[in-house]
């Protein structure tokens, strides 16, 4: 299969394009995506396609969704952008109460294939406001999809299943990851299809479970642990709904331990759920109670010396992985 060198941010366009050129039921409608606004994913494609293929919406997060749900329901295929997850609250009701419920509601008789695409700017000193990362909000709702790649070839073969995906997908995109390059087949039909983790380096003393940017921190900390001969595996779930709980529960009851890492806050972020299910699934394997590593639990402060206190770092999972692996954490665990 043919790949090409490309960053995050090319790659999600590039699985755009070709979704656009592939079915016409596909278009695409957000605030600023059109040429010659559009700088990110979404950027050449109007030019394309044409304004009735690529349309720039007013700034209303409730009328972008709400338009995507109608367009569902008459057979189109709608990529819908959210620019900053932050007010992905505004457009609640469409995409909560609406396209997640369409199906059932119907009796399956109509179904919703929506895309929204969202970004996270957390990092970037864009203040309490616009640096949010929510997908545990939606994680909780029965209907949604929830998918948070964290490298521009699971960019592409993700958002591609997420299209032609008849379900409602939340696709929340890193804006410090946009930039990150890496091979991507070019195939118009390859795809990554949903539910599925991956390993992303091969362990076995501790599990580091996570997606999207704190894929790359764990990364950082397991190549920090091999300098002091512990093996770490890193695991990126790539979707949290579905849950690959199957591969979690073999990649922990391989190496006994697990550490949970994600840019949402940690207090009732999506770890505690992973944690829940690897402590009911491997109760009498685990070694010692599985840590997690998340957001602290403050509104972002936008001084980046600041807010680099608040997100996940190689450091604070190194730091948590030694807390698994102490004696005295093994002999809580067994005791």
């Amino acid at each position: 299969m043919e790949e090409r060198r490309m960053t995050m941010r090319e790659a999600l366009n590039l699985a755009l394009d070709q979704a656009l050129a592939r079915d016409e039921r596909v278009f695409l409608l957000g605030e600023d995506i059109a040429d010659p606004g559009a700088t990110g994913p979404t950027a050449g494609l109007s030019t394309r396609y044409g304004a009735d293929r690529v349309l720039d919406t007013p700034i209303s997060e409730s009328a972008i969704v709400g338009a995507a749900v109608g367009a569902a329901m008459e057979g189109f295929r709608p990529v819908a952008e959210i620019m900053i997850m932050d007010f992905i609250g505004i457009a609640a009701d469409q995409l909560v109460n609406n396209g997640a419920k369409l199906r059932f509601m119907t009796g399956g008789r109509t179904a919703a294939p929506i895309t929204v695409r969202t970004q996270v700017y957390g990092g970037l000193g864009t203040g309490a406001t616009h640096s949010q990362s929510l997908e545990a909000w939606f994680m909780h709702i029965p209907g949604l999809k929830v998918i948070v790649p964290s490298t521009p070839r699971d960019g592409k073969g993700l958002l591609t299943s997420a299209i032609f995906d008849d379900d409602p997908c939340v696709f929340v995109e890193t804006i410090r990851l946009q930039g990150r390059r890496g091979m991507v087949p070019v195939d118009p039909e390859f795809a990554i299809p949903l539910g599925e983790a991956e390993v992303k380096r091969p362990g076995t003393d501790v599990t580091l479970i996570g997606y999207g940017r704190g894929v790359v921190e764990m990364l950082d900390a397991a190549a920090a642990l091999e300098a002091g001969d512990v093996s770490a595996e890193v695991l990126d779930l790539r979707t949290l709904v579905p849950l690959d709980v199957p591969a979690m529960v073999e990649s922990v009851g391989r190496t006994r331990r697990a550490v949970v890492v994600h840019d949402a806050v940690r207090f009732a972020g999506p770890g505690a759920e992973i944690a829940a299910i690897l402590h009911r699934e491997l109760f009498d394997v685990l070694e010692a109670p599985v840590e997690r590593v998340g957001a602290r639990f403050v509104p972002n402060p936008a001084p980046p010396a600041l807010e680099s206190q608040i997100y996940p770092s190689a450091d604070r999972v190194v730091a948590a992985a030694e807390r698994t692996l102490a004696p005295a954490a093994r002999a809580g665990a067994r005791g």
